[in-house]
């Protein structure tokens, strides 16, 4: 894999030549996230983007710890100095409120708790170890969770236990997240959330690139817009076109055809 932009505090590998994992390794902190490390972290999702050959990405945390959200430390350094610590978009490591053209999932081990815990909420698939924990505790600690995780839970929870996840403050348990329909999976080891993360992704990228470019966007339009209609009439109308143009359309319709195996392209859209 050719240079790709160095993230401080965090390990960057691949599994395979089409496949991004991205480890937070400041275990000693519960992987949390500065700002120098939160702007490069968002800037690997548009590398990775942008990269031809790359098609899925994870990210996961080491130790005993996904991520606790940003470092508090360094916040209440900000505040002793009076700078503001702007809540900008995406949100922490770009993700909470990330638009991407690639999927990203998350393998959760561990705390997942304040910022990580609104990292996963925008995260395309999510698979837990048994013994994760997750929660929004920002309430008590005078913060809020601004960062898009709100809106994100009230869709996926329901308002009532959105309402109990973010104004208690309390953990919550892998199960009780798979059961609510945030977690796709619990395994369980942290070891096995990865591997069932990879395993994923080697499906996902096993498919044509357009088309899952394509159906990542009919998803945001789903998350996104209120209408079900409007979505479905802008994915049409926005991307469709695009998509029966392209080289790789012409061969998963032509290697169906033939009986073989489809060799796709880099997506072009």
């Amino acid at each position: 894999m050719d240079s790709h932009p160095t993230v401080r505090g965090c390990l960057i590998s691949f599994p395979t030549p089409q496949i991004l994992l991205l480890t937070l390794n400041r275990p000693e902190k519960r992987n949390s996230i500065t700002l120098a490390t939160s702007a490069e972290i968002q800037q690997l999702w548009q590398w990775f983007d942008a990269h031809p050959a790359l098609r899925v990405a994870i990210i996961t945390g080491a130790g005993g710890s996904f991520c606790a959200g940003a470092d508090l430390k360094e916040w209440n350094d900000l505040n002793s100095r009076g700078i503001e610590n702007k809540m900008t978009a995406p949100g922490l490591a770009g993700l909470p409120r990330r638009r991407g053209s690639k999927p990203i999932l998350a393998a959760v081990n561990g705390f997942c708790l304040g910022g990580g815990f609104e990292m996963i909420t925008n995260c395309d698939i999510v698979i837990a170890s048994r013994n994760a924990t997750f929660g929004l505790p920002e309430v008590q600690r005078g913060i809020a969770a601004v960062a898009g995780s709100l809106p994100r839970l009230v869709r996926v929870l329901g308002r009532q236990r959105a309402a109990q996840v973010a104004l208690t403050g309390r953990p919550f348990s892998a199960a009780q997240m798979e059961r609510w329909g945030l977690v796709n999976e619990v395994v369980d080891t942290a070891e096995g959330a990865v591997a069932r993360a990879v395993e994923i992704a080697v499906e996902i990228a096993s498919n044509s690139p357009d088309s899952i470019r394509v159906t990542l966007e009919g998803l945001h339009l789903g998350w996104e817009v209120a209408s079900v209609e409007e979505g479905s009439e802008r994915l049409v109308e926005e991307w469709y076109g695009r998509l029966i143009a392209g080289e790789n359309f012409q061969e998963g319709v032509r290697a169906f055809a033939e009986k073989r195996s489809p060799v796709w392209k880099a997506s072009k859209l």
